[in-house]
């Protein structure tokens, strides 16, 4: 979902041919700033016919005196003539020196093409929010992302002299669902996809949902995509705070029809018609859809640990693409410590939290960029680049590996008196209790909160915020391990076995997993007592029977609840402490549940929004615990 310069920095290539017939043709070279004169650009801007007539605005940006060079395409609703400006350096001294794949695309001479997809900005047609494939229930029309890839290829090969007729395509968030769908019946010419952070599964775990709870902030940017071809119609608060503005309005429905969602946007009509995990969503789910194709093009999947918008999708195409590569050489995957999009440009550190290096060049330098040239370039380089690469945080070091696999779950128990243990409490069944109230929702960061593009806006780093900030709260209970006197390494998913009862009929239950700081750190004083979470994810508790259908809980019932924490590798060091949080609200990020159950909680009224007193079970057979996926 991301709408910066990040979001055209994705990848791709093209192929040879003479140039010929390009509808609105425009060429002019673009002069560097005197820093960059070792590199003199050209500009082409074309709009490129589809099978059905649509034309598509495309830029081509070429090295002068570029021969047989491959061509990295990027995709994007974000405005390619934007992203290309001469006079703005977003294409000039940025090509050539900035940060992002920008420095790997101008020290190999590739030649970048970004193009507005259907319906934005310079493109004709009709704009679909993540369309499925072409025939699809949710896609009538005869034309999808992926023959619309088909056919500029198609135009590219022929029409880009300078090219050698190899193409790749690579994107990030929504630029990165579009590598995706490519990879459905890809051109010949199609030699590789890098898809970085990409949009997935709306429900499951990436921008609309997670496991059922709406994120809010999506509905700002439903209006700014699909209220004007353009994208720029405003989304107006009148507070300093999110959270306040959010809470007064009550629920995200009628947000939505006070900023005019509801009108703009036809894509937020059919997420408030489908806030369960139905065909709707199930079936636009991209590791699904892929899982059904043949595996024909390599592709990098790039994912970041602390991934704020897309922390889901990667690892789930991973997971779905892996078993058919038999020879492990077509399906890679890189797990970096990064925000979304943070790979692009310097990844030294993430908010507080610095790595001792900076992870996002070297990924570029020793990874991506000899797979790109492996696969684009004329010679085809042999590339030493392993199936797996992964940062694992905490030691602070990258890992090679042929797989990425999930070792054996090791339970880690919630225990009485806020104890945590990989020892299960003898005794009978206790309980911790809690009182949620919808009234006043823990913040999932500390106020005021900002909205996501705000000026000054720290939105990318909110997954490493300190999270002390609401664990002393009474609505907020934590469990924590003696001090560690060995490492605990992990890698995998970690999954939340929780055993609660709540008073109301319905019920979000979110779960942190916290690696806390020694007290004392004299050397880095600033995070002594640093609560950091490795990995945390929210469940929306109608959903605990089946996800495609919402039914009432059995009040004051103790009830088994299940789901996946996202993707980890983390070493907790000696000195350390392992905590678990558990809460009932993060707010404003995810819509508040009334814990009364209503039909449809996007248009939950005011009566419906009631206290509840909620029970963990601590001891006992059916003790709560999260499966850690140690390696030993």
């Amino acid at each position: 979902m991301i709408r910066s310069l990040f979001a055209a920095c994705a990848l791709s290539a093209l192929a040879t041919a003479a140039v010929a017939g390009a509808q609105s043709y425009d060429e002019r070279p673009a002069k560097l700033a005197p820093r960059d004169t070792h590199y003199e650009y050209v500009r082409r801007a074309v709009d490129i016919p589809m099978r059905d007539g649509v034309k598509l605005h495309t830029v081509i940006v070429i090295r002068k005196g570029t021969r047989d060079a491959g061509i990295l395409l990027t995709r994007t609703p974000y405005d390619a003539d934007e992203q290309t400006k001469a006079d703005s350096g977003t294409f000039a001294g940025i090509l050539a020196h900035g940060d992002g794949p920008w420095d790997v695309i101008a020290a190999d001479g590739y030649i970048r093409v970004i193009q507005d997809v259907r319906g934005m900005h310079g493109s004709q047609g009709i704009t679909l929010m993540n369309p499925t494939p072409a025939g699809s229930p949710n896609n009538p029309t005869k034309t999808d992302d992926s023959t619309d890839t088909y056919d500029t290829i198609a135009w590219l090969v022929k029409n880009v002299p300078e090219s050698n007729g190899r193409v790749g395509i690579s994107g990030i968030s929504y630029d990165g669902f579009l590598p995706l769908m490519a990879l459905i019946n890809p051109h010949p010419a199609l030699k590789v996809s890098v898809p970085m952070n990409p949009m997935v599964d709306g429900w499951r775990g990436d921008d609309w949902f997670h496991n059922g709870a709406f994120r809010q902030i999506g509905l700002s940017y439903m209006l700014g995509q699909q209220g004007t071809r353009d994208a720029s119609t405003p989304w107006v608060t009148d507070t300093a705070d999110d959270y306040d503005y959010w809470l007064r309005n009550v629920s995200a429905g009628a947000v939505a029809k006070a900023q005019g969602v509801d009108q703009a946007s036809g894509f937020y009509r059919k997420v408030a018609a489908h806030p369960a995990y139905d065909t709707y969503w199930s079936s636009a789910a991209m590791d699904k859809i892929l899982a059904a194709q043949p595996l024909k093009v390599p592709t990098m999947l790039v994912a970041g640990l602390w991934d704020q918008e897309d922390i889901y999708g990667a690892p789930a195409v991973y997971r779905a693409l892996e078993p058919k590569d038999t020879r492990n050489d077509m399906v890679f995957l890189t797990l970096g410590p990064w925000y979304h999009g943070q790979e692009i440009g310097d990844g030294s550190n993430l908010g507080a939290i610095k790595w001792d290096q900076d992870t996002a060049k070297w990924w570029r330098w020793h990874v991506l960029r000899p797979f790109l040239a492996h696969y684009l370039k004329s010679d085809q380089p042999a590339m030493d680049v392993a199936p797996v690469t992964a940062f694992r945080t905490g030691t602070n070091e990258w890992q090679r590996m042929q797989a990425w696999t999930q070792p054996t779950p090791t339970p880690l128990y919630l225990k009485p008196g806020g104890a945590l243990g990989f020892d299960a409490a003898a005794g009978t069944a206790q309980t911790v209790d809690y009182i949620s109230d919808p009234a006043h929702p823990v913040s999932y960061r500390v106020r005021p909160t900002k909205p996501m593009y705000a000026e000054g806006s720290t939105w990318k780093n909110w997954l490493v915020d300190d999270q002390r900030g609401v664990s002393g709260r009474p609505d907020v209970v934590t469990f924590t391990t003696d001090v560690l006197t060995q490492p605990v390494t992990i890698a995998g998913t970690p999954e939340v076995h929780l055993t609660a009862a709540t008073s109301g009929t319905d019920s979000d239950w979110v779960v942190k997993l916290v690696d806390v700081y020694p007290e004392e750190m004299p050397k880095h004083e600033e995070m002594a007592g640093y609560q950091l979470a490795v990995a945390m994810d929210i469940f929306r508790g109608r959903y605990r029977e089946d996800l495609a259908v919402a039914k009432p809980i059995a009040a004051n019932t103790p009830l088994p609840y299940r789901f996946a924490l996202p993707e980890t590798n983390h070493v907790f060091l000696p000195g350390h402490r392992i905590m678990v949080q558990v809460q009932s609200s993060w707010f404003p990020l995810y819509d508040r549940n009334p814990q009364t159950f209503v039909p449809n909680i996007f248009f939950a009224q005011p009566k419906d929004y009631v206290t509840a007193t909620q029970k963990i079970t601590v001891s006992g057979p059916d003790a709560s615990y999260i499966a850690l996926p140690v390696i030993k």
